[in-house]
C-alpha cells in the first residue's frame, strides 16, 4: 500500500482543515487507516484511526470532539476533518495503514505516507 497525504496548511486558531490520504492498491478496504502527528522536538503521536467499514473509530484524548476520521473505500481515501484547531495541533501529520481491523490499537502500522504540515497560529 502506498499512501499520499495532502491538505495541510497555515490556519488561525479556531479554523478548520481537512486532510486527505490517498491509497494505492485494491486492498484498501482491508486496512485500518490511522493518522499520526509529530511536532518539532516531540515524538510522533497517535491521533485517530478508522476501521474497515468506517464505523469503528478511535481518537486520542487531545483531539476527541474536534477531529473526525473517515474513509471512502470507493475512492481509496481516508480523511481527517480537524475543527477548532489550536496552536498545539501544529505538527507534521502522517497517514498510515495496518492490516487487520483492530482500529483501537495505536501501534504496529506497516505503511506510512509522507507528512503534510499543519501550522496553527494564535
Amino acid at each position: 500500500v502506498q499512501l499520499q497525504a495532502s491538505g495541510g496548511g497555515l490556519v488561525q486558531a479556531g479554523d478548520s482543515l481537512r486532510l486527505s490520504c490517498a491509497a494505492s492498491g485494491r486492498t484498501f478496504r482491508s486496512y485500518v487507516m490511522g493518522w499520526f502527528r509529530q511536532a518539532p522536538g516531540k515524538e510522533r503521536e497517535f491521533v485517530a484511526a478508522v476501521g474497515w467499514s468506517g464505523t469503528g473509530t478511535y481518537y486520542a484524548d487531545s483531539v476527541k470532539g474536534r477531529f473526525t476520521i473517515s474513509r471512502d473505500n470507493a475512492k481509496n481515501t481516508a480523511y481527517l476533518q480537524m475543527n477548532m484547531l489550536k496552536p498545539e495541533d501544529t505538527a507534521v501529520y502522517y497517514c498510515a495503514a495496518r492490516a487487520g481491523n483492530m482500529y483501537y490499537v495505536t501501534y504496529g502500522y506497516e505503511y506510512w505516507g509522507q507528512g503534510t504540515q499543519v501550522t496553527v497560529s494564535s
